[in-house]
């Protein structure tokens, strides 16, 4: 009997990690089908409805931001909404920055969200908010840098985050009291 239930839990780990290994080998196959079609679009360059939007360099993954649209799509699910702030009135700023996507030591600092809603293909998604002429704009954005991207049922959300660091020359100067920098709203999350 001790040896039975031995295996049995033997077994009960080996399938655990098998289905472990099964959703991470999915989430970089997401990660990597978003990233490779926001990218070509972005190598591309497009036309945003009636505006031109030239090629502008690659997005990187960011899993920060990929952490703050999952708590968004995670939200909306659970409280039954669509829309960029909650229904308690939290922001994508204050989501990213919940999620560790901070401003505290950058020079510049922005960022855009897409969402939609639908049981869509990633391709179809893309196709969505490629036809729509602001959700293109956050995609073809060349102060965008980075990305992360997140699925709940038939919820996307799409974060996008651009954060400029000082020069070597401007962090001597803070460094010396030679400058200062001069907080705004945004700059206590």
């Amino acid at each position: 009997m001790k040896l039975f239930f031995s295996a049995l839990i033997t077994l009960a780990l080996f399938l655990s990690c098998i289905t472990m290994a099964n959703e991470d080998k999915a989430k970089e196959q997401f990660k990597a089908e978003f990233l490779t079609r926001i990218n070509k679009l972005r190598h591309d360059g497009c036309h945003c409805g009636t505006v031109s939007m030239p090629p502008v360099p690659p997005l990187v993954w960011n899993d920060n931001l990929a952490k703050a649209a999952k708590n968004h799509a995670d939200d909306m699910f659970a409280h039954d909404y669509f829309a960029h702030n909650s229904k308690f009135g939290i922001t994508p700023m204050d989501r990213a920055v919940a999620a560790g996507y901070g401003n505290k030591g950058y020079k510049r600092y922005i960022l855009g969200e897409n969402i939609a809603k639908g049981n869509f293909t990633i391709a179809q998604v893309m196709a969505g908010w490629i036809k729509s002429p602001e959700h293109c704009q956050n995609l073809m954005m060349a102060e965008f840098k980075e990305v992360g991207v997140a699925q709940v049922y038939s919820l996307w959300v799409q974060d996008f985050g651009g954060r400029t660091g000082f020069s070597a020359s401007e962090r001597k100067l803070l460094h010396n009291g030679h400058m200062r920098i001069v907080p705004n709203s945004t700059d206590n999350k």
